[in-house]
């Protein structure tokens, strides 16, 4: 299946960036503080630097820490000087509830990238729209994976959301919170411009087209082996072994 949606790893750790990268399966990178805990990343501009030499013509993301207006514009513009390609992430909206939209306009307009996070309503998806500079562009990234978390079907605000976004020249709509393979299916289908997926999905897409019958018959074959591995035995009386 030929697909027009650009797949962009999500992570922090850089052995497994440059992994997938060398498959040549990715267009991006991006990455979230959480992430990073996760990755057991001590110094951020360090790594964030590191990142920017390591892939220097790939689209990647950092994520502001500061969680005032005033930090968040002095942190984007120190990530932003990293390198021509780095997109900034901006959350939508800050903890407290109150939204980003007058940081993000005044970084757009003065010429960042913004990559605006953590969006989860169309009024949030408007919100960020009307916020970027259509001359500079931007991303908007909708965290489909979690509304599917809470038990709502994310395709109909993705549509929705792509709809939105592609109504200003240069904003792009991402598919953050890759939970399986066909999510990026999913993406392609309602129109989204990228998918950030983590490595150990991206590991699976070498199943992607694999026929269904041949699948049954390998996890049957995984069955046996794990049980050989394992030495599992079920004793039955009078029976012969197997």
């Amino acid at each position: 299946m030929q697909l027009k949606v650009k797949v962009y790893s999500d992570g922090a750790e850089l052995s497994a960036m440059k992994a997938v990268a060398a498959k040549g399966v990715v267009e991006g990178f991006t990455t979230n503080p959480s992430l990073m805990k996760a990755a057991g990343i001590t110094d951020y501009l360090a790594f964030a630097k590191e990142a920017v030499a390591t892939f220097p013509d790939q689209s990647i993301s950092f994520e502001v820490f500061g969680n005032t207006p005033e930090r968040m514009l002095a942190e984007a513009k120190v990530l932003a000087a990293l390198g021509k390609h780095v997109a900034v992430k901006v959350p939508i909206i800050r903890a407290s509830g109150e939204d980003n939209a007058a940081v993000i306009t005044a970084l757009s307009d003065a010429g960042v990238h913004v990559n605006v996070t953590a969006i989860t309503t169309l009024d949030q998806v408007k919100l960020a729209v009307s916020a970027l500079n259509a001359e500079v562009g931007g991303i908007v990234s909708v965290f489909a994976g979690r509304i599917a978390d809470t038990g709502v079907d994310p395709i109909p605000l993705m549509k929705a959301a792509a709809t939105a976004c592609h109504a200003k020249a240069n904003v792009e709509l991402l598919w953050a919170s890759t939970r399986e393979v066909f999510n990026i299916v999913e993406a392609d289908e309602t129109d989204c411009d990228i998918i950030t997926v983590p490595p150990k999905i991206l590991a699976k897409l070498p199943k992607f087209g694999k026929d269904a019958f041949q699948v049954s018959v390998d996890t049957v074959k995984t069955f046996d082996q794990d049980i050989a591995e394992l030495g599992f035995t079920i004793p039955v009386e009078g029976a012969p072994e197997a």
